[in-house]
C-alpha cells in the first residue's frame, strides 16, 4: 500500500520566474528532516522550514554573478556549499548575512556540482569527470585537475558520445574509477532519470527511459579484485513499463521510495485524459499505480525525495506532497488473508488493492476469493473491453449499464480491473452531470468496492453525489478514499449540516454507523449509574464555586439532563466520518471559516465528548467510531476558525462556557495527576522484599 497526501506549496513566484525557464536548480536537505535548502536559477538560496512552510534563511549573490549548481549543506561542519561562475566555490553558515563576506576559493576547473551525504565530507564533481573531497580541495584550490571524461559532456548521472550510453562510478576506498557501458536498443536514446539507493552491500541503480521502461542495475559497493579492466558491461532488468498517452512524451523523472515503490512524474496516469499531468507511485514488484494525484500546471523533469516528502516544481511553484508507503505484499493485496492456500497464491499473478479495508472487508473478501477460483476453472472472459463499454454507457438505460458493469468487473483480471475502473467511474460521471435522469447509484457504488478508485481518479464522483444529496455513496466514499481535499471535505460537511434531520432519516445508510448513534444515544454512562466521574470529566456544576449543600447535590450534573443529541441518528453517522477523514490543519481552516452555523456542530462534538468522557462507546462495538482525540482536534479547529462570532453570539454563550468548563475539569485532572506523579514514581521503584513469608506488612514512606 502507497498513498500521497494532501500536498502545499513551499514556494512561488518568487523562485519560478516564467514558464519557459525551470526556475529550479536544486532542492537538498537542510540540517535536519524539517528543513530543506531551495536554490533557484537565478541569484537566490533559501533554506525553508517545511512544516511551517516558511522560509528561515536566504542569501543571493550580486547582480552580474551565477549559480552554477543546487547548494547544499555539510551535515561535517554544520556550513553550506555553493559554486558560482563554475569556479568560485563559497561555504558560509547560518550566522553569515552576505556570501561576499563568506569564505570562497577559486578552482582550477570548471565544477559541475557539489554532491552531499549524511555524515560523510561533501564531493566535488567537476566537468572533466574528476572528483575530490571538498576540504581537500579547498586545502588546495589550485591543485591541477585531471581530464577523466576528456570531451565527454556530463548530463546529472551521465556522458553521451557517438551513441554510448555509460555510467561512472568512482570509489574513494580505493580509489577507483570503472566505467560501465549501458546496454542500448534500436532507436532507444539515453536515459532521461536516475535515481540510486545503497540497500546491503548494493548500489541499485533505477534509470527511466521516454518509451516509459525503467531498468534496474546492481552494482557492488566494492569491485572484486579479480574483475575485468577496461569498459564493463551494465547489466539491467526490467522492473516497471510506464503506459504512454498518445502525445508525444518529452520529459519525465523517477525517484525511488523504497525497494518496491518508486515515484514517477510526466508520464500519464492509465484512466486520465490527455494534457493532464500526475505524480504517481507505483510498486515494481506487482506493476500497479498504488496512488497518484494531479498536478496544476507545467511538470518539469525534476523531482526530490526527503524525509517521506516528495519535493515537485509544477506551474510557478514547489510542491512538498508527504507520502507513505507500507511494505508490499501478496497477502496484503487479497484483503489481508491469514489463510491462503498455495494453489491461491499461485493463481494470483497480479496485486489489485493497497488501500486499508475498512468497509465490507469481510463481504469484500470473499466476493474477490470467489472471483479469483471461479476466473482459475474458466476460461470465461468479459463480454465487453472496456473501450466497448464506455461506449455503452453514453447510451444505454441505467439498468443495462449496472447490469454490463457488473459482469465486466466480475470476468475482468484484476491488473486490467485497476486500469479501467477510473476510466468508467470518469464516464459515468460526465454522462450524470448531462443527462438528469441518467445517475447509476449501484453502479458507482460497485466501483467504489473495487477498492480501485480513489478521489484524485474521478474528482467529479464526490460532487456529483453531494448535488444528488447521495449520502449513502458519500459515506462510502468517505470510508475508503484517503485523498480527499480539505475543500471538498468542507462542502460535505455543509451538504450534511444544511439538510434537515427530517430528510436525512430517511437516507439508506451503512447500518453499522446508524446502531452506533443509536446505542450511543441511549447509553447510559457508567459514572451516571455509580454516580462518579470517569476520565477527569467533571460537570459544569460541579466546576462552579457553590457550597456542596443538599439542594446543590439534588442537581449533580444538569448538564447531562440536557445532553441529548442535538441531530438526527443519520446526520450524526455522517458527521462521524467526516470527523475520521485525513486533513492537514492549515489548508482546512480557511474553509471551515465559510461555515454559516459552527454552533449545530459544535454542539454535537460536545455532545460526543461528554459521551465519550463517560466511556458511553466502549459499551458499543462498532468497526468505524471516531477517537476522543479526533473530537478534541475538530473542536479545537472549529474554534479557531469562529471564535469571534462564537464570543459575541448570545446563543453561543452557553456552548462555549460549557466547552471551557470541560476543558478546566481536564487541567484539574492533569494537576492532581501531576501531583501524585513522585509518589506513584516511588512506589514503582521501590524494592520489595524477597522473602515475605505467609504474612508481611510493608511500610511504604511516600514524600
Amino acid at each position: 500500500m502507497a498513498a500521497l497526501y494532501e500536498g502545499y506549496t513551499l514556494c512561488g513566484d518568487g523562485t519560478v520566474q516564467n514558464s519557459s525557464n525551470i526556475g529550479i536548480l536544486g532542492v537538498e536537505q537542510g540540517r535536519d528532516i524539517d528543513h530543506v535548502l531551495v536554490t533557484d536559477s537565478s541569484r537566490f538560496i533559501t533554506v525553508y522550514k517545511v512544516s511551517d512552510q516558511r522560509p528561515t534563511g536566504s542569501w543571493s549573490v550580486k547582480q552580474g554573478q551565477m549559480i552554477s549548481c543546487p547548494a547544499v549543506f555539510n551535515t561535517q561542519s554544520q556550513e553550506y556549499v555553493v559554486v558560482t561562475d563554475d569556479k568560485v566555490v563559497r561555504v558560509w553558515n547560518e550566522d553569515d548575512v552576505n556570501l561576499e563576506k563568506a569564505f570562497k576559493a577559486t578552482v582550477s576547473a570548471d565544477v559541475l556540482r557539489v554532491l552531499s551525504a549524511t555524515d560523510s565530507e561533501p564531493v566535488v564533481l567537476f566537468c572533466c569527470g574528476a572528483v575530490r573531497f571538498l576540504d581537500l580541495l579547498l586545502a588546495s584550490p589550485q591543485q591541477p585537475i585531471e581530464h577523466v571524461l576528456n570531451t565527454f559532456p556530463i548530463n546529472w548521472s551521465k556522458c553521451t558520445k557517438r551513441g554510448e550510453h555509460c555510467l561512472y562510478v568512482q570509489r574513494f576506498d580505493p580509489n577507483t574509477l570503472v566505467k560501465h557501458r549501458f546496454e542500448t536498443e534500436p532507436g532507444l536514446s539515453a536515459p532521461i532519470s536516475f535515481s540510486a539507493t545503497c540497500r546491503g552491500s548494493n548500489i541499485h541503480l533505477l534509470y527511466l527511459y521516454l518509451n516509459g521502461s525503467v531498468y534496474e542495475s546492481v552494482l557492488p559497493l566494492r569491485r572484486s579484485s579479480t574483475g575485468a579492466e577496461g569498459v564493463l558491461s551494465l547489466s539491467r532488468s526490467l522492473c516497471l513499463s510506464l503506459p504512454l498517452g498518445e502525445e508525444k512524451l518529452m520529459s519525465g523523472a523517477v525517484v525511488v521510495l523504497d525497494e518496491a515503490h518508486v515515484a514517477v512524474v510526466g508520464f500519464p496516469h492509465p484512466s486520465a485524459g490527455p494534457c493532464k499531468d500526475y505524480l504517481c507511485i507505483w510498486n515494481t514488484h506487482f506493476q500497479t499505480l498504488q496512488a497518484c494525484k494531479e498536478m496544476a500546471g507545467r511538470i518539469y523533469n525534476q523531482l526530490w525525495c526527503y524525509s517521506g516528502k516528495l519535493y515537485i516544481p509544477h506551474g510557478k511553484m514547489l510542491s512538498v506532497i508527504p507520502f507513505e508507503c507500507q511494505k508490499s505484499s501478496l497477502a496484503a493485496a487479497l484483503g489481508k488473508l491469514k489463510q491462503t492456500s498455495q494453489s491461491e497464491s499461485k493463481s494470483c499473478s497480479f496485486v489489485s488493492s493497497w488501500t486499508v479495508q475498512t468497509y465490507s472487508d469481510v463481504t469484500q473478501t470473499a466476493e474477490m476469493k470467489s472471483r479469483m477460483s471461479t476466473k482459475n476453472n474458466s476460461d470465461v472472459k468479459s463480454a465487453l473491453t472496456v473501450d466497448q463499454l464506455i461506449e455503452h454507457i453514453k447510451t444505454s438505460a441505467v439498468e443495462d449499464v449496472q447490469a454490463e458493469v457488473g459482469e465486466f468487473i466480475r470476468w475482468t483480471p484484476q491488473a486490467d480491473l485497476q486500469l479501467a475502473v477510473g476510466r468508467l467511474a470518469l464516464e459515468l460521471v460526465s454522462r450524470s452531470q448531462t443527462d438528469a435522469n441518467f445517475y447509476p447509484q449501484c453502479v458507482f457504488l460497485q466501483l467504489l468496492e473495487t477498492r480501485y478508485l480513489c478521489y484524485s481518479v474521478c474528482p467529479e464522483l464526490l460532487s456529483l453525489a453531494m448535488v444528488k444529496k447521495d449520502f449513502h455513496l458519500c459515506q462510502i466514499a468517505f470510508q475508503i478514499f484517503s485523498d480527499i481535499p480539505e475543500a471538498v471535505t468542507c462542502s460535505y460537511l455543509k451538504t450534511i449540516l444544511s439538510t434537515p434531520d427530517s430528510e436525512m432519516e430517511t437516507v439508506n445508510l451503512d447500518t453499522d454507523s446508524v446502531m452506533f448513534m443509536k446505542e450511543l444515544t441511549r447509553a447510559q454512562s457508567r459514572s451516571d449509574e455509580e454516580g462518579g466521574q470517569l476520565n477527569g470529566f467533571c460537570s459544569p456544576a460541579l466546576e462552579s464555586d457553590v457550597s456542596d449543600s443538599p439542594s446543590n447535590k439534588l442537581q449533580r450534573d444538569p448538564l447531562a439532563l440536557d445532553m441529548s443529541c442535538p441531530v438526527g441518528l443519520h446526520k450524526g453517522a455522517l458527521l462521524n466520518e467526516v470527523l475520521q477523514a485525513a486533513y492537514s490543519d492549515r489548508p482546512l481552516l480557511p474553509h471551515l471559516k465559510d461555515l454559516t452555523v459552527p454552533q449545530v456542530f459544535l454542539q454535537y462534538l460536545r455532545f460526543l465528548y461528554f459521551k465519550y468522557c463517560h466511556d458511553a462507546h466502549k459499551q458499543i462495538r462498532a468497526l468505524r467510531t471516531p477517537s476522543i482525540s479526533q473530537i478534541i482536534d475538530w473542536v479545537c479547529l472549529l474554534l479557531d476558525a469562529h471564535f469571534t462570532v462564537l464570543a459575541v453570539a448570545p446563543e453561543a454563550k452557553r456552548l462555549v462556557s460549557d466547552l471551557h468548563k470541560f476543558v478546566r475539569s481536564q487541567v484539574k485532572l492533569y494537576a492532581e495527576l501531576c501531583k501524585i506523579e513522585g509518589s506513584l514514581q516511588v512506589l514503582k521503584n521501590s524494592k520489595r522484599s524477597e522473602d515475605f513469608g505467609m504474612y508481611a506488612i510493608q511500610v511504604i514512606e511516600l514524600f
